[in-house]
């Protein structure tokens, strides 16, 4: 074999048919990280952990604001129309659940893990 080009029947040269040969390792390579990419279960796992977790502090800071929204609307609705005792025993609860903020996240972001793993299994 010499390194002249195509003859007139078409036939390759062995500088192209390498090119090929490598081409085709290259595409050989590709398929095959891909398909152990898929194969990776513990991957797939760390990726679907990371993604609920995230999703569940997406929820968790979105339940958070209206919790604290619905605080205000009440607090406001209290004080306008509430005895005096009534506003003055809301604001000792207010000022336990503002010292206890971080307890009471954790057990709101429990709850909404809870309800998501829940819902994922299908209970309703």
């Amino acid at each position: 074999m010499t390194n002249e080009p195509r003859t007139d029947i078409g036939t390759p040269t062995p500088d192209e048919l390498r090119e090929q040969v490598e081409r085709t390792r290259d595409e050989l390579g590709q398929t095959i990280e891909a398909l152990a990419g898929k194969a990776d279960i513990k991957a797939q796992a760390k990726e679907r952990t990371a993604a609920v977790k995230e999703e569940a502090a997406e929820k968790t800071a979105a339940v958070a604001d209206r919790i604290r929204g619905k605080t205000r609307h009440a607090a406001w609705l209290v004080k306008d129309r509430a005895p005096e005792p009534v506003v003055a025993e809301v604001g000792r609860v207010a000022s336990v659940a503002r010292a206890h903020r971080e307890a009471l996240l954790v057990a709101g972001a429990a709850v909404v893990v809870f309800l998501l793993v829940r819902r994922s299994r299908g209970y309703r």
